[in-house]
């Protein structure tokens, strides 16, 4: 049960880290705060109480990131998602989306809203299959443990600053990069890199939409 007093104070007492930002970071005005000790029950009234639209809670074992998101990450995010969403309904692939629902274990001591959650399929079977993650600045939390921990299959990583992907899989206790997609095989991430370079979404939604009906 929710107990006001231990949160309040639990929040007064954490110890607080501020991620030092780089260049990119500064420019687009996205900050990261770690907080230490914090109980479940604080994670999860601040869980369903921010929106998390613009703010992004990860909790791991009693450790809270509390990171803002900026405009290039959230464009850069969309961007993927149409593509990876275009993709799949040109190649007939059913693809279900939770948007970035906020998904926690109290069990495991772990919750966290990813970019972009997907499941292969019609329906809705929790674990998601892939979690996207579109990183800006760097993280002050591991957020694979997070992941691993909910027994999401991939992640999915893209990495703004060096416009990269990076695929993760799930293999017993950990992650191993692996070349592509185990669950959408069929997705050559180099070709949504490319029409990532777009700044126009429109123009690139269009141009790969000719490009997967030209090889079908």
């Amino acid at each position: 049960m929710f107990d006001p007093h231990e949160s309040s104070s639990a929040i007064l007492d954490v110890k607080v880290m501020l991620s030092v930002p780089d260049a990119m970071a500064s420019d687009v005005e996205e900050r990261r705060v770690l907080l230490h000790d914090v109980p479940w029950s604080t994670y999860v009234v601040l869980a369903d109480s921010l929106d998390s639209r613009s703010v992004r809670l990860t909790y791991l074992e009693g450790l809270l990131e509390i990171m803002t998101t900026s405009t290039r990450h959230e464009v850069s995010k969309a961007q993927i998602g149409r593509l990876v969403e275009l993709f799949c309904l040109e190649r007939d692939i059913p693809l279900f989306s939770y948007g970035h629902a906020t998904y926690r274990e109290e069990l495991k001591k772990r919750g966290l809203e990813p970019d972009i959650w997907y499941t292969r399929g019609s329906r809705a079977f929790p674990p998601p299959d892939i979690a996207l993650e579109v990183v800006v600045s760097n993280p002050l939390l591991n957020k694979l443990d997070v992941y691993r921990g909910l027994g999401v299959r991939e992640v999915w990583v893209y990495t703004l600053k060096r416009h990269e992907f990076v695929v993760q899989a799930l293999r017993d206790d950990h992650y191993e990069q692996i070349t592509a997609s185990e669950v959408i095989p069929e997705l050559d991430f180099a070709r949504i890199l490319h029409h990532l370079e777009e700044t126009d979404q429109h123009a690139a939604l269009k141009a790969f939409r000719d490009e997967l009906r030209a090889k079908p």
